[in-house]
């Protein structure tokens, strides 16, 4: 094995789409470095060399190839067994190093020096550099660009005929902006080229009708696909109609995607085969892969990694297939014997038979889906993906996931965050935690408490569901309604019962109903309930309306149902209805208006079987549609933070550290870390006896706090670990002798040692955690101090990066939080010292992922101010965050 980081190997997306393998470079590579660089041309060589270079001398390839990983490291870009880009940067000081790219010819504009630079860099940093130079010909612009386009600030000089290129590699806010959008588009172009094919192969279909070759062909085929269609079968003529031919290279094009359906074992062979062909992307549909054991995870790896080495997506292994409804494409590559109609409902699924169900909900609702994706095992294209094409593409409005597991919760997050700005995602609760995992699938797993992901998507605007049917019935409101305006309500129906439980589920849900229920009687005619529902939707009090209506012998449901749907569309007012006991008036419920550019469109209001159904469908389109409105706030632009030194001591603390063990910061240096970032610790002096005590609360002045100093006694009052308001060194002696006592006895240290600190003054105590959570990233808790807050989970969750208002409302979700602001007569606490903590830590655990816990315990927050009692901090030299300042797929 070679002696190189495990993390500096990944596969990633280049800008076109396709994927490319990269990893250190390694002697073996000699040969295919020789080709590559004999293929260029002598423009490119003389850009790279500063001279006509037409063959690497053996000595210079021998240098190139055999490198340390340490002073010297070269990254190489690899598709198949060809190299398509070399970066490398040679150590020319302990903090800087020189950089140069090489990038083949055939392969220019795809985007191979911007990601070799971000890899490069980010290795760079895990070595402890901090700086590149790079000498670069004027005319060779594409390479200046790519470092001016990264987002760091590039300084440039000219000296001798060359320009001299200088920047630190630290991310800054805009390379991160700069390596977020290119990530967006480059998956959203792969998952295009999967969605978007205009040929297919089927590869691997019997001529056996109940096959599920068969099946694929026959639905791509009753789909009207618009594209070509061909199979691949090494004796038939024919398959289910269509021509088939005995191998790839055979066929009369080159196809965009390869449909497999052949046994788990040959699926490799047959990806290199799609590979040596050209094809773009597979779709998997075999089982027999990770969902099996081991012997099929090896398989499923295998096939993947070779897929991604040769430049191609892969959806599956296991997958239930895909469809485009889009009228230009057609596709029903899948084993769904019907399809909804075209609509705006973009869904996802991890699992194969609840893809089935969710097809079927769709149609069985009337809902028109845009696209499906059936990922099974999830091995590569995952809904990070699909999200990432769905962000822009136009005939997706809604946006649903069914997820058992995430592989990358921090990835899905930041992205979501950005989605659920423009359009809403509802997720299927499943137990995205990874504490039980369904086959096949591979994720980290938390030990957090089970809402904290709920918290964490709330952030992100991700709206959770906890059934296919709560999917379906907020995706009719998002499909068919606008966005409610408020919270404000109003209620309408033909039924005095039905009405007070609607108004008491409104509530219960956070929606607002403060006009009188309008409860018409049993029997009321069609005009009455006309004239009622126009006075209703007239109002300007009224943000969203809830109409119920039951059988009665005063008018015809259908008549009702079509002035409901005239009236709504008319009012633009958020609508849902409730006919109970009735069926058939779905056509009656929708409406056809003429749109501003002259187009037919139509306008449905919702109905639901039950009045729980339509209140908790409108309650969570009003939480979304508030969310979306909100101002989100700022994320903390701080000038007075020192990295620098936080780098020199997380440094120096591991030093010595092995992997995977965590590292305890010794207290000083845990106060001199937090005040790099601005967050200043109590006073206090650590005391081994009675006369150390006193001469420590002279130095500091009365009155003191006394606290135990280990972790059993220090925060437990009860027990006697903590004494507070101590004014006179006769109380001193008296509690400092008691609270030894009591630490001989409870852990048996013959010599204990006491903080003596200056007293804070009198607040609420909160405790705040930030760290490294193995799923999730950096992430943030908040709460008030005490057991009762432990034993009841009353803690507020957030990733970062942390904007002020999402600072602020952690501090406010909490249950207890009314004892932060004026509980019982009490006065109320300044927040604000809260938040800004909460940000500055958000903003240390972002950039060092070495922190893997991070306590204040407590910080008081006071009428006027806030204090830092005590902290600790605990640190790990392999960080596990999987989404880095590096583009990979994960």
């Amino acid at each position: 094995m070679e002696n190189y980081p495990a993390g500096w190997e990944a596969d990633v997306v280049l800008r076109d789409g396709g994927t490319a393998h990269l990893r250190p470079i390694v002697p073996a590579d000699a040969e295919a470095l020789s080709r590559m660089h004999e293929a260029q041309s002598p423009e490119s060589v003389y850009l790279r060399f500063f001279a006509p270079l037409p063959r690497l001398p053996k000595r210079d390839l021998e240098r190139f190839v055999n490198v340390d990983h340490h002073d010297r490291v070269a990254l190489i870009m690899l598709i198949g067994d060809d190299i398509i880009g070399v970066g490398r940067f040679d150590k020319i000081s302990e903090t800087s190093a020189e950089v140069a790219f090489n990038i083949a010819d055939a392969h220019q504009g795809r985007g191979i020096g911007s990601i070799l630079l971000e890899h490069l860099a980010a290795a760079a940093r895990d070595l402890g550099l901090r700086r590149f130079t790079a000498e670069v010909l004027p005319q060779n612009r594409s390479m200046l660009q790519v470092f001016q386009a990264a987002g760091y600030e590039v300084s440039r000089g000219f000296d001798d005929g060359v320009v001299a290129v200088n920047f630190d590699i630290d991310p800054t806010a805009r390379s991160i902006e700069v390596q977020a959008s290119r990530e967006h588009r480059a998956e959203a172009l792969s998952v295009r080229t999967v969605l978007h094919p205009t040929s297919v192969v089927v590869i691997g279909a019997s001529r056996k009708r109940n096959s599920t070759g068969h099946l694929l062909i026959r639905n791509i085929t009753a789909a009207k696909f618009t594209g070509d269609l061909w199979v691949v079968h090494p004796e038939a003529d024919q398959i289910a109609g269509v021509q088939a031919y005995r191998t790839l290279e055979d066929l009369p094009g080159t196809a965009d995607l390869a449909v497999i359906a052949v046994p788990a074992e040959s699926a490799t062979e047959v990806v290199q085969e799609c590979a040596a062909h050209g094809v773009k992307a597979v779709l998997v549909i075999s089982s027999g892969f990770a969902e099996t054991g081991d012997e099929g995870a090896e398989l499923q790896r295998r096939m993947v990694a070779t897929s991604r080495a040769y430049g191609m997506r892969v959806v599956g292994p296991n997958s239930f297939g895909l469809v485009n409804e889009a009228a230009d494409v057609s596709l029903n590559a899948s084993l769904a014997p019907f399809l909804p109609d075209s609509g705006s409902l973009g869904l996802f699924s991890q699992s194969g038979a609840l893809g089935t169900a969710l097809l079927s909900a769709a149609k069985n609702r009337g809902l028109g889906i845009s696209t499906f994706v059936s990922a099974g095992n999830r091995a590569d294209m995952s809904g990070n993906d699909v999200l990432q094409y769905w962000e822009e593409d136009p005939d997706t409005k809604t946006v649903g996931l069914y997820l058992e597991s995430i592989g990358n919760p921090r990835k899905f997050s930041r992205i979501a965050r950005r989605v659920s700005r423009v359009k809403p995602i509802i997720v299927i609760k499943s137990d995205l935690t990874g504490r039980e995992l369904p086959p096949g699938h591979i994720v980290r797993t938390s030990s957090l408490a089970p809402n904290t992901l709920d918290q964490v998507l709330g952030q992100a605007g991700v709206i959770r569901a906890d059934t296919i049917h709560q999917l379906f019935d907020l995706a009719q409101v998002f499909s068919t309604q606008s966005l409610p305006a408020g919270r404000r309500v109003g209620v309408i129906g033909n039924s005095a019962a039905m009405a007070t439980l609607l108004v008491q589920r409104s509530r219960s849900e956070g929606l607002h109903v403060e006009a009188e229920p309008v409860s018409l009687h049993p029997e009321v005619d069609a005009e009455r309930f006309r004239t009622e529902l126009d006075a209703m939707y007239a109002r300007d009090d009224i943000d969203s309306v809830i109409v119920t209506f039951t059988p009665s012998a005063g008018a015809e449901e259908a008549e009702i149902a079509a002035h409901l749907s005239e009236a709504a569309a008319r009012s633009q007012k958020t609508t849902v209805a409730c006919f109970l006991g009735i069926h058939g008036v779905k056509d009656e419920l929708t409406t056809y208006l003429t749109d501003d550019e002259g187009a037919r469109v139509s306008r449905t209001v919702p109905s639901y079987v039950g009045p729980e159904d339509a209140v908790w469908a409108l309650a969570r389109a009003t939480d979304y549609s508030r969310w979306r409105a909100a101002d989100h706030g700022r994320f903390l632009e701080i000038e007075d933070l020192d990295d620098k030194g936080v780098r020199s001591i997380i440094e120096s603390a591991l030093s010595d550290a092995r992997p995977g063990t965590p590292v305890r910061l010794e207290r000083s240096d845990t106060r001199a870390l937090l005040s790099c970032y601005g967050i200043e610790v109590l006073p206090y002096i650590t005391a081994a006896s009675v006369e150390e005590g006193l001469a420590a609360a002279e130095e500091i002045g009365y009155p003191v706090a006394l606290k135990a100093v280990t972790n059993v006694l220090r925060h437990r009052m009860e027990l006697g670990g903590v004494r507070l308001n101590i004014d006179s060194p006769e109380e001193l002696r008296e509690d400092f002798t008691a609270i030894q006592r009591i630490i001989r006895q409870v852990i048996g240290d013959s010599d204990p040692l006491v903080d003596v600190q200056t007293m804070a003054p009198h607040g609420v105590p909160c405790v705040i955690r930030a760290g490294e959570d193995p799923l999730l990233g950096p992430l943030l808790s908040f709460s008030l101090a005490g057991d009762t807050t432990e034993l009841l989970g009353d803690v507020s969750h957030r990733v970062a990066p942390l904007t002020d208002r999402e600072a602020g409302d952690m501090i406010k979700s909490i249950k207890a939080s009314p004892r932060l602001f004026g509980y019982r007569g009490l006065p109320p606490m300044n927040i604000d010292p809260l938040g800004n903590v909460l940000e500055r830590l958000s903003v240390l655990v972002e950039r060092h992922p070495q922190i893997r816990e991070l306590v204040i315990h407590p910080m008081v927050a006071t009428e006027t101010e806030g204090h830092v009692l005590s902290a600790r901090i605990d640190l790990l030299l392999d960080p596990t965050r999987i989404d880095s300042t590096r583009r990979l797929l994960s």
